[in-house]
């Protein structure tokens, strides 16, 4: 990983509160898929401010959370003070050998470093579990989250979601499905302040892209005179099993 993506990567415990307040969560089925059927020991890796290790939480599962940023820690901490919050990287795993069924990372591979991230996740998998990853990315093909884009930058085509697990990974599967998130204009605000460019951005640049979002907010035919925002996502999903 290059300094700046690292940077980039550490840079959302400044903005940890707008990035639990306006980042969705992610759909049951999804979840539902990426799971083992029989797992019990659950590793959200990247876990940030507990936003899917909530929905493993609801589950009955026997949850650990990972990451490499106090500030994402303790705001998951204070939401699930059960939950075992550990400070660590993808890189360097706190956890014993063949501890976990299943590791799950949502929204973070992309910052790891994959070959060493790939061999620790097969350190701390038992035999047969599972590695799943998972994205939400805003679907674009409509009028107002089009314009978004165009302020605060495109998303990646979801069906262009290219990963390479390289062995002991077998089996690579992927699933995609449509839903809508429900939020307030702030939240939308808040949305963006998470992101990482927006946080690295020089102060002129931030606050000119937030102004800009709140100007769509005041202007655009489907967004003007609302309490309630329909975001359109596709979440995508890839899992893979470790070889026995």
């Amino acid at each position: 990983m290059s300094n700046q993506s690292q940077q980039r990567s550490l840079s959302f415990g400044a903005e940890a509160a707008a990035y639990e307040r306006g980042r969705p969560s992610y759909p049951p089925e999804v979840i539902d898929w990426l799971l083992p059927p029989d797992a019990v020991d659950v590793l959200d890796l990247g876990a940030g401010t507990g936003k899917l290790t909530t929905r493993l939480v609801e589950r009955g599962l026997d949850v650990v959370a990972v990451d490499p940023i106090p500030e994402m820690l303790e705001l998951l901490s204070n939401s699930l003070p059960d939950t075992p919050a550990l400070f660590g990287t993808a890189e360097e795993i706190p956890l014993p050998d063949d501890s976990v069924d299943a590791v799950l990372v949502a929204q973070a591979w992309h910052w790891f470093d994959p070959e060493r991230a790939a061999k620790e996740v097969a350190r701390v998998l038992r035999p047969g579990g599972r590695l799943g990853l998972v994205w939400n990315t805003r679907d674009e093909r409509l009028g107002w989250v089009k314009d978004l884009g165009r302020i605060i930058g495109h998303e990646d085509d979801p069906h262009n979601h290219e990963v390479t697990l390289p062995e002991p990974f077998t089996g690579v599967q992927r699933h995609h499905v449509e839903w809508t998130s429900y939020l307030t204009p702030q939240a939308l605000i808040d949305l963006v302040a998470s992101r990482s460019y927006c946080i690295t951005s020089p102060e002129k640049v931030r606050t000119r892209t937030l102004d800009r979002v709140r100007d769509l907010l005041a202007t655009h035919p489907a967004l003007a005179n609302t309490n309630g925002l329909a975001l359109p996502y596709v979440t995508v999903g890839i899992r893979a099993t470790l070889a026995d």
